[in-house]
């Protein structure tokens, strides 16, 4: 059987690495994406497996209302959540371009990108961060352990301190949670 308190104090442990290592980085995080919600610009997301539950679990948060419903709409959109473009352009072309091929049709100047990838190396996660540069869409990247491929991608990079699946994903949720609260307490001020 799993050991269940282990696994809690494991989370704990990861959580405080984040707080000792990662506070910088949040908070430049904060600050882009709040400058992205004051201009009207777009926030997209994007993730594989766990993280595109998270996508689309942030982009409902901005949008509808995370603390508060009454406030203006956020707009944020995943782009894990088309399943008919998904599955045609990965079958008709490739897998490595699901995230980009959207962004570049969707995104402009200004916009911003939220990269989400535990291990830092998702070749789609990889293309989209390529084309955001090349196009001038601020980006946000949340990995974890030694941050992979994506380590220096973004505009603002949050690396968990950890190299368990689990424990990253469990603390990229806490720190997409910040993002959004913070975006939106700005935004009722």
């Amino acid at each position: 059987m799993l050991d269940i308190k282990g696994a809690i104090e494991n989370s704990i442990a990861t959580k405080k690495k984040v707080i000792e290592s990662c506070l910088i980085d949040i908070q430049s995080s904060v600050e882009l994406m709040i400058k992205t919600a004051k201009e009207n610009k777009s926030i997209f997301w994007c993730g594989n497996g766990g993280s595109a539950a998270d996508s689309q679990h942030m982009a409902a948060e901005l949008m509808g209302g995370l603390r508060s419903h009454n406030r203006r709409p956020i707009k944020s959109i995943a782009l894990t959540t088309d399943s008919s473009f998904i599955t045609a352009w990965s079958n008709d072309t490739s897998y490595d371009e699901i995230f980009s091929r959207q962004l570049d049709g969707l995104a402009e100047k200004g916009d911003l990108i939220v990269a989400i990838s535990t291990s830092g190396n998702s070749k789609n996660i990889i293309e989209t961060l390529r084309l955001a540069k090349k196009k001038n869409i601020n980006s946000i990247v949340l990995t974890g352990g030694s941050g992979g491929k994506i380590a220096n991608m973004g505009d603002c990079v949050i690396k968990v301190p950890s190299d368990d699946t689990q424990r990253i994903q469990e603390a990229h949720l806490l720190i997409e949670h910040i993002l959004c609260e913070s975006v939106e307490k700005i935004l009722m001020e």
